[in-house]
C-alpha cells in the first residue's frame, strides 16, 4: 500500500500507516538517535549526547523516552554506583534500518545538486 491508497478516505494523516511512522521517528532527533544506535549499540546516555552535540540533555531524555514508549528503544539499567545505563534498539527499530540506508543513499546522491 502506498500513500495514493489512503487519499480521500481519511480525515487525518496520523490516521495513515505513514501518519504512524512520522509520530514514530519524525521530528528533528528520532532517525538521529536510532542511526546512531545501530552504528554503535548499546550505547550509554552521555556517549549518545557527545555523538549528537547540539542536543540538550533534557531534549535527548525526552526523545529516548518517546522511542522506548513506542516499542523502539530498549533501556538497561545497571544497579551501581555511579548508575549505569545504556540504550539499545528493539528488533521493532531494526526492520526501518533498510530504509534509513535509502535515506542515505539518497542523501548521498542528492546532496551536492
Amino acid at each position: 500500500m502506498g500513500m495514493a491508497d489512503y487519499k480521500g478516505k481519511v480525515n487525518n494523516i496520523q490516521d495513515t500507516p505513514f501518519g504512524y511512522t512520522l509520530s514514530v521517528i519524525g521530528g528533528k532527533w528520532k532517525m538521529v538517535i536510532i542511526y546512531l544506535l545501530a552504528e554503535n549499540e548499546p550505547v550509554r546516555f552521555n556517549d549518545l549526547k557527545r555523538q549528537i552535540g547540539t542536543i540538550t540533555y533534557k531534549t535527548l531524555s525526552s526523545q529516548l523516552k518517546e522511542l522506548e514508549a513506542d516499542g523502539m528503544v530498549t533501556r538497561k539499567e545497571y544497579p551501581q554506583i555511579p548508575p549505569k545505563v545504556e540504550y539499545s534498539l528493539t528488533d521493532k527499530a531494526k526492520t526501518l534500518l533498510p530504509v534509513l540506508e535509502e535515506l542515505c543513499e539518497w542523501g548521498a546522491k542528492n546532496q551536492n545538486n
